[in-house]
């Protein structure tokens, strides 16, 4: 998460740098190697079936010959494997992220007018049929992602979500991301991870046939094999490592916002965390605080590397220059701490999702609390695409109906283009209705 050189140099001496990244630039998104190893592992599981899933699962996942399908009761029966905090969290969360869903939902509405007398045009939202939703468990069990991505799914009206989740040390689920599962109303679950996963819910191996979208995160290899079968299937959006971003003033803590960089930087030692500030003071207080926070985080050993290696301290001589290197910089998500918090939300155009004010923080929404999205754009994709959204399993199908009494609004003009293409086929659909109806 670097800002471009012709921005930076369209602001030389606006702002200073009190710390840059280690690394001149995150790990590539397109690994040549991990990719020729997905298409290999794509090729032989299009070729060799279930035989190749479960050839793969017993290398990759440590498959030991159960069935890799959980049964409905053992889905259902997966909370109580977790204590009653944790269950009620999980069930809150889902709710929440169902909710916010379901107001996106309502006001994505169909459309009808009619354009010209007898020209009439519309287009109906119709959800996709059948979704595959990869839910991460490596590291860290990312229990939240079955609400971003089964739960939003459903209330988008997917009839059919399957769900794979990769298998623990012990070669079973997660109890706690299959519940997340249960409670956001997955159709089916299985205990497979990486490419041969996606391979399988692409390729319709497990569930009742091929999904036409794969959604959710995942390692590198997951983000590669849902970039190779794009096209076959529709995906969520290509997504990277983890990154934040804060936006401080002079009024800003310096103990919040270290622990809001840190935050995201736990996610993997290559997620950039960057701070824009327009205080110096407030900026070098910010560098201690992380140093004196990191000696006592029990996950030092993967937020240090990715603060010292990814992460960044810009200081703006004013808060246009800010926004303005903060849109460069395009967050997956974007803080905002500052006594201008609605001059700067009116201001930013590009991240994935925004956290304003210092009640609010980044991990609200990470764990399905706050009801919004955290499948979202990085490496800058937030310039021009958005975040996982109800709308994102919805299909805005037009359509036109025109009567008899309409052919010549439309009949003579395309007529008329089609000649000049040399489209002679094209002309003659309008020229034989023209020659029916036409005035």
């Amino acid at each position: 998460m670097l800002s471009t050189p012709a921005v930076l140099a369209s602001l030389a001496g606006r702002f200073t740098t009190l710390k840059a990244p280690a690394v001149d630039a995150p790990p590539a998104q397109h690994d040549p190697a991990v990719a020729s190893r997905v298409r290999q592992m794509l090729l032989d599981i299009e070729a060799g079936g279930m035989d190749a899933v479960l050839k793969h699962a017993a290398e990759l996942d440590r498959w030991d010959g159960r069935d890799v399908e959980l049964s409905p009761a053992e889905v259902a029966a997966s909370g109580d494997q977790l204590p009653d905090d944790l269950r009620e969290a999980i069930e809150l969360g889902a709710r929440r992220t169902q909710a916010f869903a379901k107001v996106q939902r309502s006001h994505l509405v169909d459309v009808e007018t009619e354009l010209e007398p007898g020209l009439v045009v519309g287009h109906r939202y119709i959800p996709v049929g059948r979704v595959g939703a990869y839910l991460p468990a490596g590291r860290f069990p990312l229990t939240a992602s079955a609400f971003m991505t089964v739960g939003v799914s459903k209330v988008a009206g997917v009839g059919d979500v399957v769900a794979c989740t990769p298998p623990q040390p012990d070669g079973r689920a997660n109890p706690a991301v299959v519940y997340a599962a249960h409670v956001s109303g997955v159709d089916r679950v299985f205990v497979l991870g990486g490419v041969q996963a996606l391979a399988a819910m692409a390729f319709g191996l497990v569930g009742d046939g091929p999904v036409d979208m794969l959604v959710g995160a995942g390692n590198a290899y997951v983000a590669e094999a849902k970039r190779q079968l794009f096209g076959r299937v529709a995906i969520d959006l290509p997504a990277g490592p983890s990154e934040v971003a804060v936006i401080a003033d002079e009024t800003a803590d310096p103990v919040l916002v270290a622990a809001d960089l840190l935050g995201q930087a736990e996610h993997g030692p290559t997620s950039p965390a960057a701070l824009v500030t327009t205080s110096e003071a407030v900026g070098r207080a910010v560098v201690a605080e992380i140093d004196r926070q990191l000696a006592t985080l029990a996950t030092r050993d993967i937020a240090g590397p990715a603060w010292r290696d990814f992460g960044s301290v810009l200081v703006a001589d004013d808060r246009e220059t800010a926004a303005t290197l903060m849109d460069d910089l395009a967050p997956e998500h974007l803080e905002v701490l500052t006594a201008d918090d609605g001059w700067y939300h009116d201001r930013l155009r590009n991240y994935g999702s925004l956290f304003i004010g210092e009640a609010s923080t980044v991990a609200y929404s990470d764990k399905g609390m706050a009801g919004t999205n955290h499948v979202l754009p990085t490496a800058g994709g937030a310039k021009h695409s958005a975040g996982l959204s109800v709308s994102r399993f919805l299909k805005p199908l037009t359509y036109q109906r025109v009567t008899k009494e309409a052919t010549t609004l439309l009949a003579k003009a395309v007529q008329v283009i089609s000649d000049s293409e040399g489209m002679a086929a094209h002309s003659a659909t309008a020229t034989l209705r023209s020659a029916r109806w036409g005035a």
